[in-house]
């Protein structure tokens, strides 16, 4: 950066902001009342005062470049404290409000959150959620999002990692399978077994199975008719009949406390699988993040 921005470039980082956010100028000229050429100008006074080329720009879409990225890194959370510090300003009672976009995997999206949002936001009515399911997280910044909640060991990764909670991966099948198949007795009884597969998206092929008992793992060659890349059609399987399955504790207790499910080889069920929330800058978080992260904690405390 050549040059330092006045404070007349804020308008230029809002309009760099909302192109971001809705991946072309059209879109942004639409979410700030303005035309298209209007926001084409912004961008470009912008990029000239900077002295960075923000976008790649083609016939039918835009992306960030690699210096544009990291600018609006930069930036992102500030343009939000400053949005805050305005809300407060005007209204000090509103300050958690506007437009809150998190990236969530599918089992957190249908077993941790969206069933139990409605007090949150009953607690918040000047704030709009929208959670968008994703297999990867992705790049949070380009693709607009303010916090991610997901399950898994974080990537390398610029964003703030906070660990909400761990849940072991449990063994379980349905009392009519379990009727009709019976009980293995030890892991390497579930090679003999029908087993619902979950896909890794990184390889293409399903998802190893191991038991862990204290630092002892045993691997087994699980086998099955079906696979899924996603737990509900998982977990619907497994309640079905298909087979066995492998699932985190978190998205079973109620089938397991009710009896829908059975919990297979209890004794072999140590390993853990870790929840985490991703968030840019602490230091210039918004209101709205941060309420929604205290949320988050606290229903996954309890």
């Amino acid at each position: 950066m050549s040059r330092g921005l006045g404070s007349h470039s804020l308008d230029g980082l809002g309009v760099l902001r909302a192109v971001v956010e809705a991946g072309s100028f059209v879109g942004a000229g639409e979410a700030l009342g303005l035309t298209q050429p209007a926001v084409s100008r912004a961008v470009a006074r912008l990029e000239a005062r900077v002295g960075v080329r923000m976008f790649h720009r083609t016939a039918r879409s835009i992306s960030l470049t690699d210096e544009g990225r990291r600018f609006y890194e930069s930036i992102a959370s500030h343009l939000r404290a400053i949005e805050e510090a305005t809300s407060e300003a005007g209204d000090a009672s509103a300050k958690v409000r506007g437009r809150l976009r998190v990236n969530v995997d599918q089992g957190t999206g249908q077993f941790v959150l969206t069933p139990h949002l409605a007090p949150f936001l009953a607690q918040h009515p000047g704030l709009f959620v929208e959670l968008a399911v994703r297999d990867r997280m992705g790049d949070l910044v380009r693709e607009g999002f303010d916090v991610a909640v997901r399950f898994g060991l974080p990537e390398p990764s610029a964003l703030k990692a906070r660990l909400l909670m761990r849940t072991r991966i449990v063994t379980c099948a349905s009392p009519e399978y379990i009727a009709r198949h019976g009980v293995p007795r030890r892991p390497s009884d579930i090679e003999k077994h029908q087993c619902v597969l979950m896909r890794d998206p990184s390889t293409g092929s399903h998802f190893g199975w191991e038991f862990m008992r204290g630092r002892k793992i045993v691997r087994v060659n699980a086998t099955g008719h079906l696979m899924v890349n996603q737990v509900g059609p998982l977990l619907a399987a497994c309640l079905g009949g298909q087979g066995i399955a492998q699932v985190l504790e978190f998205y079973t207790r109620e089938f397991l406390a009710d009896g829908r499910l059975v919990q297979l080889l209890p004794e072999w069920a140590d390993e853990m699988y870790p929840l985490y929330a991703y968030h840019h800058s602490a230091q210039f978080m918004s209101a709205a993040v941060r309420a929604f992260l205290d949320f988050v904690a606290a229903l996954t405390r309890g």
